[in-house]
């Protein structure tokens, strides 16, 4: 078996719910987490409606006229894992508005670099944990997916799991039928799912840190900032 013991990660539940006990997403999470701290990973859980962290693309809103900001303190969090898993649940189809504000928040970070000259994210794998009523899965996978490899971020194959119920209200994963089974738990899809992204997740991160990262040929922003340019050359315009 491959050791995981020396990787952290972040799970980061983006729930609208205050508390965190409450969330549904967090259940799935769960699920994700327990496959990763089996195999001896350092995981931490971060319920950002709790904390004081507003919109922006600042590093530090305090900055900009708010008049608390816990990003700062947080962003430690971030940097020390190798994996980042974002939750979600899901409104109109949509991530939750506080999911917009950490990818804002990640944003506002990504003009940091590591010693390579590379954003701060590279050589960090990412996934994303989604769950809600009818559809909209796949939608909001690919719009984490693509915000986190944007930044940096190296998102493995099948990075993303979820879980909807029937179309129109009704009960959340996790929550208890009359029978006394949990909504979602029986559910093939989302396990096979959840299971894959966790290993993918695992498996990808362990590479990259035996790697020691991702080689800074041509993507080392200070050497361009300083005028290589790594074999760029402007097209010829003859059309």
């Amino acid at each position: 078996m491959t050791d995981f013991a020396d990787l952290r990660a972040l799970f980061v539940n983006t729930s609208l719910k205050r508390k965190e006990t409450a969330s549904h997403t967090r259940l799935l999470l769960n699920a994700s987490a327990g496959i990763m701290e089996k195999n001896g990973v350092s995981v931490e859980h971060l319920h950002l409606a709790a904390r004081d962290v507003p919109p922006g693309i600042y590093p530090d809103m305090t900055e900009h006229g708010w008049a608390k900001d816990e990003w700062p303190s947080l962003w430690e969090k971030v940097t020390a894992a190798d994996i980042l898993i974002i939750g979600t649940p899901l409104w109109l189809g949509e991530e939750s508005s506080i999911c917009r504000i950490l990818i804002e928040r990640l944003y506002a970070m990504s003009g940091e670099l590591n010693d390579r000259g590379q954003s701060i994210y590279y050589g960090k794998v990412g996934g994303c944990v989604i769950t809600g009523n009818e559809d909209g899965i796949k939608h909001t996978a690919m719009t984490i997916a693509f915000a986190l490899n944007h930044l940096g971020y190296t998102i493995p194959p099948q990075a993303d799991c979820g879980w909807i119920g029937e179309a129109g209200p009704g009960p959340s994963y996790g929550d208890e039928q009359d029978d006394g089974r949990r909504v979602g738990f029986d559910n093939d899809f989302t396990q096979r799912n959840t299971t894959i992204m966790s290993w993918n997740c695992l498996h990808l991160a362990r590479m990259l840190k035996d790697a020691g990262g991702i080689p800074n040929d041509g993507n080392d922003r200070n050497a361009w900032k300083a005028g290589e340019r790594f074999g760029f050359e402007n097209p010829s315009v003859e059309i």
